[in-house]
């Protein structure tokens, strides 16, 4: 490889890199924000702003992951530097006529659409989140602009930025209107406004790298030819579409629940006690998504270098980073979901107040290992180049969420729901893993892996078990509940991870010099055991 394509690599992976750790700060704020404002607005303000909240994590989506990226491939592959411009223009144009369709939607459909989920009082808060589809042009043409000049910085600041403001605002506006008496359908009207802002934050840091720019221009007296604007178009329209839905997941089976959770729960009588119930349900999405951000910010460090050519060329190189990338989501993943599976009772307490939801929050706890699985594996078909299974996957599972709600909710309520995103994440991890298998002949996974970790696994919720006991009969004294079960939770935690990593590096089940490519990984070399491949 010469001099200047490592450099470029280098460049590629420093920028990855970059994007990774933004990516991992945004989704933390993300998630972690809705437990306070459940605090403060109550489980049916929470089911409120959680039965909008898809629709602006879609046009989050939008303009995150998916046409940057589009946009950034077609500047980085212009071989002419004069064309640039004018495809940042062409996408621009693209990218507004898709806003404003997608704004004209929502803003004059959200009577109806609120109708659909159950609760007309959600009009107004879907109006409010309509507006955020005007900025994707603006914010996704200049996150596409600067990535494809190999520049992440502009796209991880602003998006920084951009949760930053609107998890301050969210909170604050939430806070202010309950207290000033507002209904709580107004404070998610608020809460929503201040995701606006955050879409105006995010824009205000963009324009101004923009502006750092010298001799960059918009404007420019040289076009494409019909042909080929033509093909720049046709590239957004596939290639933006594909990245985004195969990477919103986590939204469209949430977005499936609001459209039909709610209105299945009223079918069964239950009046207004159905949107407690529901507001009680939602409290497992900021777990699902804390714990698959802390599964896949390890596994999803590796991926980026399956598109690199050095590794592309080489196929048992190729074979061995989908290994570890995958073992890493499943070892990972399995300590997540038995983890919290083990800690759920001072876990609800601490961060919602009451042990409402149990089951329920079981079951999704559950769900960490696979959606963890679903979304590593994602990445990993799109970095090898297979764009379009991981949408007919996705597909698969919004139909199955749907048909298994509408079979298990009548039944079982919000627990039927729970079992029903269960069984979608373990359908699509399973029937993306078996395309990955088919396509390169490998059991990425193996047996002995499956069993070492389900027996490390197996041996923490013993310890963690055996820990709840114990404090809770030397601290049965304590009053104030909340408070030791934050104590409870948090040391669970901690001593419970201590005990799971110990026993998987005692099993072998990383080789020594793999750790040094996992995040963390090279402070637990020290309790190695396997030294040697012996998969």
């Amino acid at each position: 490889m010469s001099f200047q394509a490592q450099e470029q690599q280098k460049t590629a992976l420093k920028g990855a890199f970059v994007l990774t750790v933004a990516a991992l700060i945004t989704k933390v704020l993300s998630a972690f924000y809705r437990i306070p404002y459940q605090n403060i607005s109550g489980d049916i303000g929470f089911y409120i702003y959680q039965q909008v909240y898809p629709l602006y994590g879609i046009v989050l989506a939008l303009s995150t992951y998916g046409y940057p990226v589009a946009i950034s491939k077609l500047i980085a592959e212009n071989k002419q530097k004069q064309f640039e411009m004018h495809i940042v223009r062409l996408s621009f144009y693209f990218l507004t006529f898709v806003g404003f369709i997608s704004f004209c939607f929502l803003y004059f459909g959200a009577s109806f659409l609120a109708t659909m989920m159950g609760d007309h009082q959600l009009t107004l808060l879907i109006r409010t989140v309509s507006f955020s589809f005007l900025l994707l042009p603006f914010t996704s043409t200049l996150r596409g602009y600067f990535q494809g000049k190999n520049n992440m910085l502009p796209t991880a600041v602003s998006q920084v930025a951009e949760q930053t403001v609107r998890v301050a605002a969210i909170l604050t506006f939430s806070y202010v209107l309950l207290m000033s008496g507002s209904t709580v359908y107004e404070a998610g009207a608020g809460a929503m406004f201040g995701s606006l802002l955050g879409g105006f934050a995010a824009l205000f840091v963009l324009i101004a790298y923009w502006l750092r720019q010298k001799h960059v221009s918009i404007r420019t007296n040289i076009s494409f030819s019909s042909k080929e604007t033509k093909r720049v178009l046709f590239f957004l329209a596939i290639q933006g579409m594909t990245i985004c839905l195969a990477n919103m997941v986590l939204i469209f089976i949430q977005f499936v629940d609001s459209l039909s959770l709610l209105s299945l729960l009223q079918a069964e009588g239950l009046g207004n006690e159905a949107k407690m119930l529901k507001g009680i349900y939602d409290r497992g999405q900021p777990l699902i998504q804390l714990g698959t951000v802390v599964a896949t910010s390890f596994s999803l460090a590796l991926v980026p270098a399956l598109s690199s050519d050095q590794i592309r060329s080489n196929e048992l190189l190729i074979r061995e980073k989908i290994h570890l990338t995958l073992r890493i989501a499943f070892v990972v993943g399995l300590g997540a979901s038995v983890g919290l599976v083990c800690l759920i009772k001072p876990t609800n307490i601490m961060l919602f107040k009451d042990a409402s939801g149990m089951v329920e929050l079981t079951i999704l706890s559950c769900s960490i290992l696979f959606t963890s699985l679903t979304l590593t594996l994602i990445a990993i078909l799109q970095g090898l180049g297979y764009v379009l299974f991981p949408v007919l996957a996705v597909f698969v599972g919004i139909v199955m969420k749907w048909m298994l709600n509408m079979w298990l909710v009548p039944h079982w309520q919000t627990v039927g729901a729970a079992f029903a995103t269960l069984l979608t994440y373990v359908g699509m991890t399973l029937l993306q893993y078996a395309f990955l298998y088919r396509k390169m002949k490998n059991p990425f996974i193996s047996k002995s892996i499956i069993v070492h970790t389900v027996f490390s696994a197996f041996m923490m919720a013993v310890f963690l078990i055996g820990y709840l006991w114990i404090t809770n009969q030397l601290f049965s004294f304590w009053q104030h509940e909340r408070l030791f079960s934050a104590v409870q939770a948090v040391l669970g935690v901690f001593l419970g991870g201590i005990v799971y990593i110990i026993i998987i590096m005692k099993k072998g089940i990383f080789l020594e010099n793999e750790l040094t490519v996992i995040p963390f990984g090279y402070y637990f070399k020290k309790y190695i055991v396997r030294k040697a491949d012996t998969k």
